[in-house]
C-alpha cells in the first residue's frame, strides 16, 4: 500500500503528553493516528463523544459557593454590595 503524508499543527505540550503516553503504550505517534483514521473509516464516525464544554458558571465548585453564599445572607452573615448598572 502506497504510503501519504498528513501534516498536522498541534500545540506542543499536547503532543509531547501524547507522544509520552503513546510510547508507554508500545506505539507512535504516526500508530496512534493511523489507528484512529482506520476506527473512523470503518464506523464513519468520530469514535468517541465529542461535547461543547460545560458553561463553568454551573461547575459544582461554583454551585457549592454560590449555595454557601446564599446561606450566609438568609442567616444574616453575608455582606450585601450594590451594583451599580
Amino acid at each position: 500500500m502506497a504510503q501519504a503524508t498528513i501534516n498536522l499543527r498541534i500545540d506542543a505540550e499536547l503532543k509531547h503528553e501524547m507522544e509520552t503516553i503513546c510510547k508507554l503504550m508500545g506505539m507512535n505517534l504516526t500508530t496512534a493516528f493511523t489507528i484512529f483514521a482506520k476506527k473512523v473509516t470503518a464506523e464513519r464516525r468520530i469514535p468517541f463523544e465529542i461535547t461543547a464544554p460545560a458553561d463553568p458558571f454551573y461547575s459544582t465548585e461554583n454551585i457549592a459557593r454560590l449555595k454557601k453564599s446564599i446561606s450566609q445572607l438568609e442567616s444574616g452573615q453575608g455582606t450585601v454590595h450594590e451594583v451599580d448598572i
